[in-house]
C-alpha cells in the first residue's frame, strides 16, 4: 500500500470537491489524512486501514485507498503488479 502518510510509494487523486476548496483548506486537509490514526473495528472491520473519514473547518472529507493493476483498470491479484491509488473527496462524493 502507498505510504499515506508520506503520500509515496503510489498515486494521490482527489475529488473535484475537495480541489475545488478555498487554497488554505486543501494542505489542512491533506495533513489530517496523514495523520489520522482513529481505527476502531467500527470504520476499519477488516484491520486494513484503507479507508477513513475527517472533518476539517465544516468539510467533511473521506479518504480510501484501492489497489489497481500497473494499467489501473482493475483489481490487482498480484501484489508485485499493483499500483495503489489513495483516493481523496468530500463526503457527498464518497
Amino acid at each position: 500500500m502507498p505510504a499515506r502518510r508520506s503520500f509515496s510509494g503510489g498515486r494521490v487523486v482527489m475529488g473535484a470537491g475537495v480541489a475545488a476548496l478555498p487554497r488554505v483548506a486543501c494542505p489542512a486537509l491533506l495533513a489530517a489524512v496523514r495523520s489520522f490514526d482513529r481505527f476502531e473495528t467500527d470504520n476499519d472491520p477488516h484491520g486494513e486501514h484503507d479507508v477513513g473519514t475527517v472533518t476539517l473547518v465544516g468539510y467533511r472529507c473521506c479518504w480510501k485507498i484501492d489497489c489497481y493493476d500497473r494499467d489501473l483498470r482493475c483489481a490487482s491479484p498480484d501484489p508485485a503488479l499493483t499500483t495503489c491509488m489513495l483516493s481523496v473527496m468530500l463526503a457527498e462524493e464518497c
